[in-house]
């Protein structure tokens, strides 16, 4: 008799991977008559799909998880502690990373290595400044929904969209409200316990549909972008991707280590967490696979509950942190601009403030653009970087996420929140 032979789940995401890669390849190989753009358009449906599952449980996931880690943190002695202590953490991280960028930016001077035409050099769309920062943390609704408007040829469009850090501001008011209520509480906070533990078994079903997900995610990427546009930016991708291998592959795992933590233990639990994040590009997409690795991981639940869905918002050392460094020092290579000393420190600072300025808005352009207006830098220098900025920005959500799940658990050690399970193997999705 022949028994299958299941495959742990982080090889399912492999396989998945390589099978997108491959039909990814194929689709730009062929002509759109031949077929190229069917499978094209069909990659683009399903990774949108698993997309779409993974954000429909954020706002609810995030609201319950943290109502529950404000009802759990009213015994801990240490709750302002805890806080202090990741934002510490967050800033530390950030540090590092942003001095890895100016280093990088400045012995590799990838501005002045660029082949891009500078009649790319357009003001982008969307900026950023630091009043958004401000009016992102003041809830425009219960639900921190917002919408948004695009005039097209066909009409317009509107599209709604969600506020995360104005999520975490409602979830956490009402939380502290119900537990000064006392009795009256009581009845709210066991729904929302009943509704969370809801949540995560869905949550578990979405998980395993990650090897589909990233196989359609991974082919889309390289359907639409390929990689043919790296090569008027290539010292620029070259000097963003060296910095964010340096943080995943060494500050991170160097702090892992000084806090008595398995470096491999920790990259085994959080791949699945790390793989989506480079396929979807979006922390916020990736939220509910983060949560569930950080619980995986030993991290007691209820500073998870609100470590990890505040970190997914505010840290962010690949888009807030390495790359506007670098892509500052690039902007002012290119325009031939000097910077002194105190613009150095004036990007870390940005660096290390910029990422809580730009929660819930959208990618690295707005905290690049911010950092540039900053420095009084030519915002048309963003425009240089859109071509890649796709490719890049797997990268930089890798790192984001990676980082999201670091913290917690840093923290977490320090503090005696963390209790690893004994008999624990990362590579199996709970059924």
């Amino acid at each position: 008799m022949i028994r299958a032979v299941r495959l742990p789940f982080s090889a399912q995401v492999f396989v998945g991977m390589a099978i997108g890669l491959l039909l990814g390849f194929l689709a730009r190989s062929l002509d759109p008559a031949s077929g190229g753009e069917a499978i094209a358009r069909g990659l683009r449906i399903v990774g949108d799909a698993f997309v779409g599952l993974l954000k429909t449980l954020v706002v609810p996931l995030v609201f319950t998880a943290i109502v529950a880690s404000i009802a759990a943190l009213r015994d801990v002695a240490n709750a302002a502690r805890l806080v202090v202590s990741t934002l510490v953490w967050f800033a530390i991280t950030a540090a590092i990373a942003v001095a890895i960028g100016l280093l990088l930016g400045t012995v590799l001077a990838p501005g002045a290595h660029a082949g891009v035409d500078i009649a790319t050099a357009v003001r982008p769309a969307t900026t950023g400044s630091w009043l958004d920062f401000l009016r992102g943390l003041i809830p425009a609704n219960i639900l921190g929904l917002g919408a948004s408007t695009k005039l097209a040829e066909g009409g317009a469009t509107t599209t709604l969209s969600f506020n995360v850090l104005q999520i975490i501001v409602v979830a956490v008011a009402i939380g502290a409200a119900a537990v000064r209520v006392g009795e009256a509480g009581a009845p709210f906070l066991a729904f929302n316990a009943s509704a969370l533990a809801i949540f995560r078994r869905i949550l578990r079903w979405i998980i395993a549909l990650t090897p589909i997900g990233s196989a359609a995610l991974i082919g889309r990427a390289v359907a639409d972008y390929g990689w043919t546009s790296l090569s008027a930016l290539g010292a620029f991708a070259a000097a963003v991707y060296i910095g964010l291998g340096l943080v995943i592959g060494v500050v991170y795992p160097a702090l892992l280590a000084i806090n008595g933590l398995s470096v491999r233990r920790f990259f085994a639990t959080a791949w699945p967490a790390i793989q989506l994040g480079f396929v979807s590009r979006s922390s916020i997409a990736t939220l509910p696979v983060t949560e569930a690795a950080a619980e995986k991981l030993g991290i007691d639940r209820s500073y998870a509950a609100f470590a990890v869905p505040f970190a997914a918002t505010t840290k962010m050392d690949g888009c807030a942190a390495i790359y506007p460094a670098i892509s500052a020092l690039f902007v002012a290579q290119y325009f031939g601009l000097a910077l002194h000393p105190t613009d150095y420190l004036l990007i870390a600072a940005v660096s290390v403030l910029g990422s809580a300025a730009t929660a819930g808005l959208t990618g690295a352009v707005v905290m690049l653009t911010l950092t540039l207006t900053t420095l009084g830098l030519p915002l048309e220098g963003a425009g240089l970087l859109l071509a890649i900025d796709p490719i890049l920005d797997m990268g930089r959500t890798a790192v984001n996420v990676a980082g999201q799940l670091l913290v917690p658990t840093v923290v977490a050690k320090r503090q005696g929140l963390f209790a690893p399970p004994v008999a624990d193997d990362p590579q199996v999705v709970p059924a």
